[in-house]
């Protein structure tokens, strides 16, 4: 099953990690993957334009049916292996309308991360601005409290939909992650460090956790003061 599955993917990228976290939990490890470079531009390879017209990672195929999107490949592996793994749409329509409602509103949030951890990266030197690099911080600030309200919401160990681990994990998490790994300061969001402490363990989240993040596993301050 798995064996006929193809994944391109870079380390430390969380719509990678979201596919990855989802092959995990579904149990269909041992498929075929490639770790691509993202500094060796590796991602636009004609190996994945092949898969991806857009040049991006995750790229994903499963036998002559190729998906590109994290969230595509998500909701793909779902309603093809729906009776293997975990459960990852919940029954109930209420969980089920706050799933899709977290997962679509973790694009925003993973957008405003990306806006201040990869500012250098994205902005060319002579476009860059001290007070554009501010609001984007606060832009972050604002989006961090939202969460950190929506999980005050929940029970002590609740997942974003409810007691059940969800896509809204799935896609969500690897954002969290990331925050924590660039700095953010769980005693100033401490529902969202209850939650990153949670989620950091379990099983399909271990085994698909970054591989240079293991290597060097102090990451950066960059969060440190938002």
């Amino acid at each position: 099953m798995a064996q006929d599955m193809t994944l391109l993917w870079g380390s430390g990228s969380p719509p990678c990690w979201r596919v990855m976290i989802a092959l995990e939990e579904k149990n269909l490890q041992g498929y075929n993957q490639k770790l691509l470079s993202f500094e060796k531009g590796e991602h636009k390879s004609p190996e994945v334009l092949d898969m991806n017209a857009r040049g991006q990672l995750p790229s994903f195929k499963h036998g002559d049916v190729v998906v590109n999107e994290s969230y595509a490949v998500c909701f793909y592996l779902e309603s093809q292996f729906k009776s293997e793994g975990n459960q990852l749409i919940p029954d109930s329509p209420a969980e089920q309308a706050l799933m899709y409602q977290r997962m679509f509103e973790g694009l925003s949030f993973y957008e405003k991360l990306n806006a201040v951890i990869y500012y250098e990266w994205f902005v060319p030197e002579e476009e860059r601005h001290d007070s554009a690099l501010k609001r984007n911080r606060e832009a972050l600030a604002t989006e961090l409290k939202l969460w950190e309200g929506y999980l005050q919401k929940l029970s002590s160990g609740s997942h974003l939909a409810g007691q059940s681990f969800s896509l809204a994990d799935v896609t969500v998490f690897p954002t969290v992650a990331t925050l924590f790994r660039f700095g953010l300061s769980a005693e100033r969001y401490p529902k969202l460090g209850e939650y990153h402490a949670l989620l950091k363990e379990r099983p399909g989240i271990k085994a698909s956790w970054p591989p240079h993040w293991l290597e060097n596993p102090e990451g950066q301050d960059a969060l440190k003061d938002v």
